[in-house]
């Protein structure tokens, strides 16, 4: 193929675009904690205003309570079992409390509000499989609590009045954290089943779905407590079948003994369930080195404690205690490169200035300097049908996924095309496996420049790699290189702006089905 020249290869930004990368300047804790404290400062609007009745000096001692006691908690506990403490989720689980709980100032009602602190703090070291927490604490600590008697958690969020602020932050984490999908399972499920309930018990339709909404937890529910990242299954289609069955156990009366169905009785089950489908427990890794792939890209291997269980094309979320301070806290997301045969576990980061807190603390690590892994997901997956062709379109170091895609042999004897959009010839990364990949690749360097050698185009030097140039790429130009697109499944990886414009591009090009994995800085 010859090189081809067009006005148009830096993608366009676009809403999504631009709302993924304004969105993912944050990490998913940090998100969930604004949302929460934006709706307790709401709440408080809300009382003074009269659309609430609790009173200010009772909910501003609830809140005080709920966050002062969840944090000194969580810091004795990090200190007892000698681990650096996560500030944000113990603040996160103070604000579920507070949600929780009834305001009040009764001395029974305080002493089990601060017992559900207590516990929900201790059950993230208790009730723990290697460093990684079973349920999610602010349920395990409200139940808890609920069978000693001293207080039981009435999930009073769930007021038409917080509906304003709650549907739009609900929908805001969704976003963030990509389980819009898994949220809208559950909801219709559990808003099925109570509609059904309070129909026959003579309600209308249109009563039965806004009582479900409105007067149910239902958004409360989903929004912060069923998606927590960290009590989730590994995989899509496991936490479809979980948030079906937790709407169930959420929605139906039930009785056994001394459990009553509750909410928090629907999490743990469903947090039990999806800790026998998930990664059991933390990994501690050991860094083994560094690998220099480009002059603004580091890669970074890790020797495990025990094997890590991954699909090529998942990520890993890390725990980095060293990070300073920033607005996307301690834990990040990298999609891994390795094979899951392999003995190290691999990932690669852009680091070219300015360095997050994160990508500070990872140059800053040494060989034999210990992290922890926290968790491994995702569907980025190649099609189960080896027959079924694919094009791999990547921005940058959206590379990454695809690497384990071709260090594992996934892609060896199957049709695939991979695109990948560089700036310049020296960001390339991982040059060497694309050349030795055995399948079509195509790169485009914005600036013009020659890709790495073996690269090159296919008219100077003829082999698996095509030369393109330009400033953007449509669906026009996108048609134009891959004729038969609609008949491939189409997997896109970048950047959330990148990976927007190509998802585009791919569809006007005429892709039927187009997978995508974003990456929102670190």
């Amino acid at each position: 193929m010859s090189p081809v020249e067009t006005p148009h290869a830096r993608p366009a930004p676009s809403l999504a675009g631009r709302m993924g990368t304004a969105v993912g300047r944050f990490t998913m804790y940090r998100v969930v904690l604004v949302v929460l404290a934006v709706l307790a400062a709401y709440s408080l609007l809300l009382n003074v205003l009269g659309w609430l009745t609790f009173g200010i000096p009772e909910m501003l001692a609830h809140l005080v309570l709920c966050l002062g006691l969840t944090y000194a908690a969580n810091r004795a506990l990090g200190a007892l079992f000698r681990v650096s403490p996560h500030t944000e989720s113990s603040l996160i689980t103070g604000l579920l409390l507070y949600f929780l709980f009834w305001p009040s100032l009764q001395p029974m009602d305080l002493a089990g509000v601060a017992l559900a602190c207590v516990l929900a703090s201790a059950s993230k070291y208790a009730l723990a499989w290697r460093g990684r927490h079973i349920f999610n604490p602010a349920a395990a600590g409200a139940f808890a609590t609920g069978l000693t008697g001293l207080n039981i958690a009435t999930w009073w969020a769930a007021t038409p009045a917080m509906l304003w602020l709650l549907v739009p932050g609900v929908l805001l984490v969704l976003y963030r954290t990509r389980k819009v999908l898994m949220a809208s399972v559950f909801t219709l499920v559990a808003t099925a089943v109570i509609t059904l309930e309070l129909l026959r018990s003579g309600m209308t339709t249109d009563m039965g779905i806004y009582q479900a909404l409105a007067q149910r937890p239902v958004l409360f529910f989903v929004g912060f407590m069923l998606t927590e990242p960290l009590t989730l299954p590994p995989r899509r289609r496991q936490q479809l079948a979980l948030a079906a069955v937790v709407g169930v156990l959420f929605a139906v009366p039930w009785n056994l003994g001394l459990f009553a169905n509750s909410p928090e009785a629907a999490l743990l089950a469903g947090n039990l369930l999806a800790f026998l489908a998930g990664q059991r427990g933390a990994v501690k890794l050991r860094l083994a080195g560094t690998r220099q792939l480009t002059p603004a890209t580091t890669e970074f291997s890790f020797e495990p404690a025990r094997p890590v269980r991954f699909l090529p094309g998942q990520y890993m979320e890390v725990d980095l205690p060293q990070a300073r301070p920033d607005g996307k806290g301690r834990r990040r997301v990298f999609s891994l490169t390795g094979s899951p045969g392999e003995r190290l576990v691999k990932f690669a980061v852009r680091t070219a200035g300015p360095l997050s807190g994160a990508k500070e603390a990872l140059l800053a690590l040494r060989p034999g300097d210990e992290m922890a892994a926290t968790a491994v997901g995702g569907d980025f997956l190649l099609p189960r049908d080896p027959r079924r062709p694919v094009l791999l379109i990547a921005a940058g170091i959206g590379i990454t996924p695809f690497v384990s895609h071709l260090s594992s042999g996934g892609l060896r004897d199957r049709d695939a095309i991979l695109l990948l959009l560089a700036r310049s010839a020296d960001e390339v990364a991982y040059a060497e496996e694309l050349r030795d990949s055995g399948i079509r690749v195509l790169v485009w360097v914005a600036d013009g420049s020659r890709p790495p050698s073996g690269l090159a185009s296919a008219a100077a030097n003829p082999g698996p790699g095509d030369r393109l140039v330009g400033n953007r790429l449509d669906g026009e130009t996108l048609a134009a290189l891959v004729p038969d697109i609609a008949a491939r499944e189409v997997y896109v990886s970048g950047s959330p702006a990148s990976v927007a414009s190509l998802r585009r591009a791919a569809k006007s090009a005429g892709a039927r089905r187009v997978r995508t994995d974003s990456f929102s800085g670190y």
